[in-house]
């Protein structure tokens, strides 16, 4: 588990360090994700080490939402006559953002052939520690 959470880490300061270094004009997480995609589709190895990790912090993304709504929710009252605007805001943009991410969901779901909900892409060789597992076996 830590080795995959250095990694996807390693991406980032990777990606920071160039944006950087080149003087780009894209935040450096972007471009440390660009190369991450780049080796996940190289490397199912990197794909079944990362995987695990990635999908953890995927189920509990919601908490890093938290303080960010704290704070915003402090900030209510110097916005005056214009609360009520910002909360429409944010709900109607929160909705319309859900919805582009189902329907590019199932847009990539459709296009992949993934319709049933298995993973899309499948280690070619063995994961990272089931070598000795097999070995053990035999």
């Amino acid at each position: 588990m830590i080795p995959a959470f250095l990694a996807i880490l390693a991406f980032q300061l990777a990606g920071e360090a160039l944006s950087h270094a080149l003087r780009l004009p894209v935040p450096g997480p972007v471009i440390g994700m660009a190369l991450m995609v780049g080796a996940l589709v190289a490397s199912p190895r990197f794909v079944a080490l990362v995987r695990p990790v990635a999908q953890g912090i995927l189920d509990n993304l919601l908490i890093l939402f938290v303080p960010a709504g704290v704070g915003a929710a402090m900030q209510l009252a110097g916005l005056g006559g214009q609360t009520l605007a910002v909360m429409l805001a944010v709900v109607v943009s929160t909705l319309l953002a859900i919805v582009a991410g189902v329907l590019t969901f199932a847009g990539v779901a459709r296009l992949t052939g993934n319709i049933d909900g298995e993973p899309a892409l499948q280690p070619l060789g063995p994961a990272v520690g089931e070598e000795s597992r097999a070995e053990g076996r035999e």
